[in-house]
């Protein structure tokens, strides 16, 4: 029996975790959990934009990603996780599943960083375009990963990112 794997796409707002995690998903046919188009939902539902909405998209990533992993299937995460509360759903479920939990974390050089936040649309409903502040503002918040972890670098071609994605999964 293969060693499931919960696959933790982590980064600030713009740095790519959706491209990394849409690709993984893709060549490797797991399911995908992103907490954006989640909580756009939930704000969908009528429910007003909160803390409590995001907090939701995390509770509801990680129920449907344990009935994955329940049912045999590795998963993948698309969450920005800055927080420790966060990063310990994704241990728990890898505990809960005896899964191996692989860490990706996306980062960019700040130039390319801010070009990326000002050029994106995303149109989630109810969630309102990320802007550079409200990047340099979750930082402050974001926390330093302290596990062993792939950081990738998105400024470099999709295809050099994947191989080394792929590379980095394939050998845990």
């Amino acid at each position: 029996m293969k060693k499931l794997k919960v696959i933790i796409v982590s980064g600030l707002p713009g740095t790519g975790k959706s491209t990394a995690a849409e690709g993984i998903t893709n060549t490797l046919a797991l399911p995908i959990f992103s907490v954006d188009p989640i909580e756009s939902s939930i704000i969908k539902s009528g429910i007003s934009k909160s803390f409590e909405t995001g907090l939701a998209a995390y509770l509801v990533a990680e129920t449907l990603a344990a009935e994955q992993l329940a049912n045999g299937l590795s998963i993948v995460i698309d969450a920005v996780s800055p927080v420790n509360e966060a990063r310990q759903m994704w241990h728990g479920l890898a505990k809960q599943y005896n899964a191996t939990l692989i860490i990706i974390e996306c980062v960019l050089d700040t130039a390319v960083h801010r070009k990326r936040i000002e050029a994106r649309v995303r149109n989630f409903h109810g969630i309102p375009e990320v802007t550079w502040e409200d990047v340099e503002h979750r930082r402050k918040a974001y926390l330093p990963w302290t596990e062993e972890r792939l950081v990738l670098d998105t400024s470099q071609p999709q295809s050099i990112l994947m191989a080394k994605a792929l590379e980095y999964i394939r050998s845990k």
